[in-house]
């Protein structure tokens, strides 16, 4: 009996930590997204403005090469903002149950 009971509080905070993981990627993946959105503006815009008035980008700046600008900025700003978003998530879960240790 006593047996169940360890194992179903085990259980429930698997759960429980399950829950949170979920929800800390989860707000990581939106404010990666987003970062993204902004980085590819913030991008797209003077990569196509300068291929437009620069003859150097407009002989060596294919479409291929522009997209491929525009893309890893984006990429990157996700992958960063992303990760950092779930670290600080995490860390802040982390401090929150911890009961305060004074001498």
């Amino acid at each position: 009996m006593a047996k169940n009971v360890a194992q179903s509080a085990t259980l429930a905070s698997l759960d429980q930590k399950l829950a949170m993981a979920k929800r800390c990627s989860h707000e990581g993946v939106l404010a990666g997204a987003k970062a993204a959105v902004v980085a590819s503006i913030a991008t797209a815009i003077p990569t196509l403005a300068s291929v437009r008035m620069l003859p150097w980008a407009r002989a060596n700046l294919n479409h291929t090469a522009q997209a491929l600008i525009i893309s890893t900025v984006a990429g990157a700003a996700y992958f960063i903002v992303a990760d950092k978003t779930v670290l600080a998530t995490a860390r802040k879960n982390s401090f929150k149950h911890v009961p305060n240790m004074e001498a």
